[in-house]
C-alpha cells in the first residue's frame, strides 16, 4: 500500500531515529522502559478525611485590613504597615475566608507566629503557605521575605533572615486579587520535609486495587465528565477533582547495585509519589517533568508498586487543564557511574552563513554531566560520536574527568564539523550524539543526544534570521489539548497538530503558557517549527527558579527552540519588583544555556520593569504601539508574542449568542499587517492556532471552549486558515467559502475571498461580480445575492488567471466518507489514527448543513478512545462511539492494542450510506518504527 507523503515522511523520520549504531558495539548498560502501560486508576480522593484548613494550620485567626490603591512603592512604609496594628479598620478573618468577595485590590492579613516546633532551628525555620488567591508579598517583623505571583499553589518561606529569637513574630501578608474571591485560602504551617512510609490506604503496597480500572498513560481523568453549567467556565464546565494511580511492575535482579530513576514528563497536577509505600515526593506544577531516584525504596528481584495522588482541583491557568498523569512515564536503569539526568548539551558556534547559505565548519560543544553513587572516585573517558542525518559520522568529542564519590561533574569537550548539514525550516537535518562514558576501559553507560546545527540572530532593526536568512516568524500560540481525548495526547496527535499548522504555511509554535511535552518539541525538530518554548509563571522563589532550571535542562538540546520566555501578561511586568524576579530568572537560565535570547509576553508596562532586562519585547497586543516603543528602545529587538484574539466558529455566518457561534467573518488583517510591514518587528504568533477547551468568549455557556483558533478543536480550518495560508506561504491561492446557504435565498450576502494573488475576480453561476485588486495581506468583500449553484473565484498575476477555487450548492446528505491521517499504525497500545468524518452528497460535496449523528463500530485490534466535532457549543460526551456532525463533519480517533492485525472502522447514521475504513496494525520493526 503507498502511504500518504505525510504518514511516509513521518516513517522515514522515525527508521532515521532508530538507525542502528555499530554492529560491533556493546549493548549499553543504560536501560529505559516505558511504564505507560496496565496502570490501576480511581477517581476521587479515598484517603480518610483530614483536619480542616483551619484546624491544620498554625494560624486559625488573622487580622484583615483591606488596601484600596495597592502595593505602596516605599519600602519603609510598606514595612511599618505591614506592623501597624492600630485603627478600627482590621478586621478579623479566618485561613480559609474568602475576603474580597469579587473586589480587585489589596488587603493586609496580619497575625503573630507561634514558637517553632520541637527540634526546628531558626536558620533551618521553613514556613509553609498551602494556597493564597492570587499574588502575595510575605513579611516577617517588617522584613520583606518573598513576592510570590500565581495562585492556590503551595510555597516556603523561608524564616531565618527576620527571624527573632525572643519574639514576638508577626507574619504580615499583602494579598492580591485580580479576579473572583481571594485570600489566605490554605493552612499556613511549619514545613515538614519528610512523609513517613504509608502503611494504610491507597500508597501502601498490598492495597487491594482490583475493582479500580484499568487504564494506560498518557490519561486525562477530567475529559470524560459531564459538562456541568455549575463548573468554572474557564476550564471548560468541566469538574475538576482528585485521581489515584496505582501500578504494579517487575524488576530483575539483574538491578541490584544500578541505579533506577522513575521520570514523569507530566502529571496534572500537584502530586505525590509512593514506591513500595515510600513516599518519594511532592511535585505541584502541572507542566514541569520530574523524576524521582527509586533506587534505595525499590525492590529487584521482586514485585514493585507505584502509587500516584493528583490534585487536579485547583487551576494553575485560566483554560483546561484536565488531570492526571497525561504525558508519558519511563523507568531508566544505570550503572552506579552515569550521565546526569538531563545531563547531556551539545550546542554549536559557527560564522553566520552569507547569501549563498553556504556554511563554514561548526565548532560543536558538548558539556556531560556525570554522576558517581559510588563508594570510591572514578577515573572517567567520555567519547561523544557525532552522527549527521545520514548516520555518516562528523566528528568525535572526548575528555577525561575524575568525578568523586557521591559526586558529580561537567566535563566539556569539542570538535570541528567540516560543512555541517544546518537545521532550517525547509530542512530540518538533525545530529545525534552518542555518548559513552567508560571507566578502566569498561563501558558503563551511553547515551544519544539528537541536537542541530544553525544560526539564530535577532537584529532590532531587521528582525530574525534564521542561518543568516532573514525569516519571518509566523507562529500561532497553542494549548495542549484536543477533541476527544483533552490533554492526554499521543505522540501522534503532537504530530498531526504541527503539520496541520505547516500545512497552513506557519513556521512558528509558541507554548501557551507553559513548558509542554517533549514529543511535540521531537516534532517541532523533525518537521521544521521555530519554538518559543514558556515557563508557566513570574517568580524568583526556589519553586519557580526550579521549573526554570527543568525547563531548560530537558529542552535546551532542541534546535526548533530560538527563544525562553520566563512568563506571561504577569501583573508585575511593568514594575522594578517584577524586573528583578526576570533578572533572577534570566541568570538562571544564562548558567544552563547562553545560545538563545530570553524573553516574556507582555501585555503592558511596555518599556518598564522587564522591559529593561530581557533579551527581546514580547509584545501582546498593542500593535499600535509598535513603533513608538521602537522610536524609544531602538536596540531591543520586536515580535508579537500575541497577536489576533479573532473569534469565529467555523462554518457559521452570522453571529449567534443564543447557541454560542460567531461569524467567519471577523477578520484579522488587523494583527497580521502591522508585523508583515515592519522590518523591525521579528514575527508574531496568532492567538491560537486550536480552538482550546475552556475561557469560552465571547459567550458563556453554552460554550464550553474558546473561539480563537484558526482551526477548531479537531484541526478542521476555519476560513481564516486561507488568509494565512496566503500570506504566510508563497504558492499562489485563492480560496472561497462553502456555497450552501439554506434559507438565504434572494438575499444579499458578503463573500469573502483570501489569495496573494494581484487580481481576484469573483463568479457567481458563471456570471462575473467584478474584478478586484488584491491589498497585500488583506483580502476582499464581495456583496452578493445569494442564488444557488456555483461559486467561483480566479486569481490573477501579470494580468494571467493563474489559479481558481470553486464553491458548489451541496445537495441532501447521501454517504458518509473517511479521511484517515495515516493508515498504518503501531501495535503498542499508544498509536493512534485521526479520522475525519465527512457527510457529503451524491456527487460527493460535503454537506455544511448535515449534522446527522454518526455511529463507530470498531473491530480488530484496537479501540475509539474519542471523538469530537468542532462544535464550541457542544455538549456531548468525548468517551463514546457516536457524534454528531458540525457543519457536515465530525472525527473518531483510533487507538491500537498490543496485537497486530487489521482495524476496520464502520460509521453509520440511518438514512446515509456508511463509510468504511481499514488500518493496519504492525510492529515497530516491521513499519521500521522505533517509538
Amino acid at each position: 500500500m503507498k502511504l500518504p507523503l505525510f504518514a511516509a515522511a513521518w516513517l522515514a523520520a522515525a527508521a532515521l531515529c532508530s538507525a542502528p549504531l555499530r554492529a560491533a558495539e556493546p549493548a549499553s548498560p543504560r536501560q529505559r522502559d516505558r511504564m505507560d502501560l496496565n496502570w490501576r486508576f480511581h477517581a476521587g480522593d479515598i484517603l480518610q478525611p483530614g483536619a480542616s484548613a483551619v484546624e491544620r494550620s498554625i494560624i486559625a485567626e488573622w487580622k484583615m485590613r483591606p488596601v484600596a490603591q495597592g502595593i505602596d512603592a516605599d519600602p519603609a512604609h510598606m514595612a511599618a504597615t505591614a506592623l501597624d496594628s492600630s485603627g478600627a479598620e482590621w478586621s478579623t478573618a479566618r485561613t480559609g475566608d474568602d475576603i474580597f468577595h469579587g473586589r480587585i485590590g489589596f488587603a493586609w492579613m496580619r497575625a503573630p507566629l507561634p514558637a517553632l516546633p520541637a527540634g526546628t532551628t531558626p536558620q533551618s525555620a521553613v514556613l509553609r503557605f498551602d494556597s493564597v488567591d492570587d499574588a502575595c508579598t510575605i513579611y516577617l517583623n517588617g522584613q520583606r521575605l518573598l513576592v510570590h505571583t500565581g495562585w492556590s499553589d503551595a510555597f516556603d518561606v523561608a524564616l531565618a533572615p527576620a527571624w527573632r529569637s525572643d519574639g514576638p513574630n508577626v507574619l504580615a501578608v499583602l494579598v492580591e486579587n485580580t479576579d473572583g474571591g481571594g485570600g489566605i485560602t490554605g493552612p499556613v504551617a511549619y514545613s515538614k520535609q519528610t512523609q513517613p512510609t504509608m502503611t494504610s490506604g491507597p500508597a501502601a503496597e498490598r492495597f487491594d486495587d482490583r475493582t479500580w480500572a484499568k487504564v494506560d498513560v498518557p490519561h486525562d481523568y477530567v475529559v470524560g465528565a459531564a459538562f456541568d453549567p455549575a463548573t468554572d467556565p474557564n476550564h471548560g464546565f468541566k469538574p475538576m477533582g482528585i485521581g489515584w494511580y496505582r501500578k504494579q511492575f517487575a524488576l530483575p535482579a539483574s538491578d541490584r547495585g544500578k541505579r533506577l530513576l522513575l521520570e514523569f514528563d507530566g502529571i496534572y497536577r500537584d502530586s505525590q509519589v509512593w514506591l513500595n509505600g515510600h513516599f518519594l515526593g511532592r511535585h505541584q506544577s502541572g507542566y514541569t517533568s520530574f523524576a524521582y531516584d527509586i533506587t534505595d525504596a525499590a525492590r529487584p528481584g521482586s514485585v514493585n508498586t507505584i502509587a500516584v495522588r493528583a490534585d487536579a482541583s485547583r487551576p494553575e491557568g485560566w483554560w483546561y487543564e484536565g488531570g492526571g498523569i497525561y504525558r508519558h512515564v519511563y523507568l531508566t536503569h544505570t550503572s552506579l557511574v552515569h550521565v546526569a539526568h538531563w545531563g547531556t548539551f551539545f550546542s554549536s558556534s559557527l560564522p553566520e552563513p552569507g547569501a549563498d547559505g553556504r556554511a563554514d565548519a561548526a565548532t560543536v560543544t558538548g558539556r556531560i554531566t556525570l554522576q558517581n553513587e559510588g563508594s570510591a572516585p572514578a577515573e572517567c573517558r567520555v567519547t561523544s560520536r557525532l552522527l549527521d542525518s545520514n548516520g555518516h559520522e562528523a566528528g568525535t568529542l572526548e575528555a577525561r574527568a575524575t568525578v568523586s564519590a557521591g559526586g558529580s561533574a561537567e566535563v566539556p569537550a569539542s570538535a570541528q564539523v567540516a560543512n555541517p548539514q544546518l537545521w532550517s525550516l525547509e530542512t530540518p537535518r538533525l545530529y545525534r550524539a552518542i555518548t559513552s562514558i567508560t571507566v578502566d576501559g569498561k563501558l558503563v553507560d551511553r547515551v544519544e543526544t539528537t541536537f542541530g546545527i544553525r544560526t539564530i540572530r535577532f537584529d532590532a532593526n531587521l528582525g530574525f534570521f534564521l542561518n543568516g536568512k532573514s525569516v519571518k516568524i509566523k507562529g500561532t500560540c497553542n494549548h495542549q489539548d484536543m477533541a476527544g481525548i483533552g490533554i492526554a495526547m499521543p505522540d501522534r496527535v503532537l504530530n498531526f497538530r504541527i503539520r496541520k499548522l505547516k500545512e497552513m504555511a506557519s513556521n512558528g509554535y509558541r507554548c501557551s503558557h507553559n513548558p509542554p511535552a517533549v514529543e511535540l518539541l521531537d516534532e517541532c525538530d523533525r518537521q521544521g517549527m521555530l519554538v518559543m518554548d514558556e515557563n508557566r509563571k513570574l517568580g524568583d522563589s526556589s519553586e519557580i527558579l526550579g521549573q526554570v532550571t527543568t525547563l531548560v535542562l530537558r529542552d535546551r538540546n532542541h534546535p526548533s527552540i530560538m527563544m525562553w520566555s520566563m512568563c506571561n501578561e504577569e501583573g508585575l511586568q511593568g514594575t522594578e519588583v517584577g524586573g528583578k524576579m526576570f533578572a533572577a530568572m534570566k541568570q538562571t537560565v544564562l548558567g544552563l544555556d547562553t545560545t538563545r535570547p530570553i524573553s516574556c509576553a507582555m501585555n503592558g508596562g511596555w518599556g518598564k520593569g522587564i522591559t529593561l532586562v530581557e533579551d527581546l519585547q514580547g509584545c501582546n497586543y498593542g500593535e499600535g504601539g509598535y513603533d513608538a516603543f521602537h522610536a524609544q528602545f531602538p536596540n531591543l529587538p520586536m515580535y508579537g508574542s500575541e497577536t489576533a484574539s479573532t473569534v469565529t466558529s467555523r462554518g457559521e455566518f452570522g453571529d449567534d449568542a443564543t447557541r454560542g457561534y460567531v461569524t467567519e467573518l471577523h477578520s484579522t488583517d488587523h494583527s497580521w499587517k502591522p508585523i508583515a510591514e515592519k522590518p523591525f518587528m521579528a514575527g508574531s504568533f496568532v492567538w491560537t492556532g486550536f480552538d482550546y477547551r475552556g475561557e469560552p468568549s465571547p459567550y458563556r455557556w453554552p460554550c464550553v471552549n474558546s473561539h480563537f483558533g484558526i482551526m477548531d478543536t479537531c484541526g478542521f480550518p476555519k476560513e481564516n486558515w486561507w488568509y494565512y495560508q496566503a500570506w504566510w506561504g508563497e504558492k499562489p491561492m485563492v480560496h472561497v467559502p462553502q456555497w450552501t446557504r439554506t434559507g438565504q435565498e434572494g438575499k444579499p450576502l458578503t463573500v469573502r475571498v483570501f489569495s496573494n494573488c494581484d487580481e481576484v475576480e469573483l463568479f457567481v453561476n458563471g456570471a462575473s461580480q467584478g474584478r478586484k485588486p488584491m491589498e497585500r495581506n488583506g483580502h476582499l468583500d464581495w456583496q452578493v445575492t445569494y442564488a444557488p449553484g456555483a461559486l467561483e473565484a480566479k486569481g490573477y498575476r501579470g494580468g494571467q488567471a493563474i489559479v481558481t477555487d470553486r464553491s458548489e450548492t451541496a445537495g441532501a446528505a447521501t454517504q458518509i466518507t473517511f479521511t484517515p491521517d495515516a493508515t498504518r499504525l503501531v501495535a503498542d497500545r499508544e498509536d493512534v489514527g485521526i479520522v475525519a468524518v465527512e457527510l457529503r452528497d451524491a456527487k460527493g460535496r460535503i454537506v455544511p448543513t448535515a449534522a446527522n449523528d454518526v455511529v463507530f463500530t470498531l473491530t480488530g485490534p484496537g479501540k475509539i478512545v474519542g471523538v469530537g466535532n468542532g462544535d464550541p457549543s457542544s455538549h456531548e460526551a468525548d468517551k463514546t462511539s457516536h457524534r454528531s456532525a458540525f457543519h457536515g463533519r465530525c472525527m473518531v480517533i483510533v487507538q491500537t492494542t498490543d496485537r497486530t492485525g487489521t482495524i476496520t472502522l464502520t460509521a453509520t447514521s440511518p438514512g446515509l450510506s456508511p463509510a468504511r475504513l481499514t488500518l493496519q496494525s504492525a510492529r515497530a520493526s516491521a513499519l521500521t518504527v522505533s517509538r
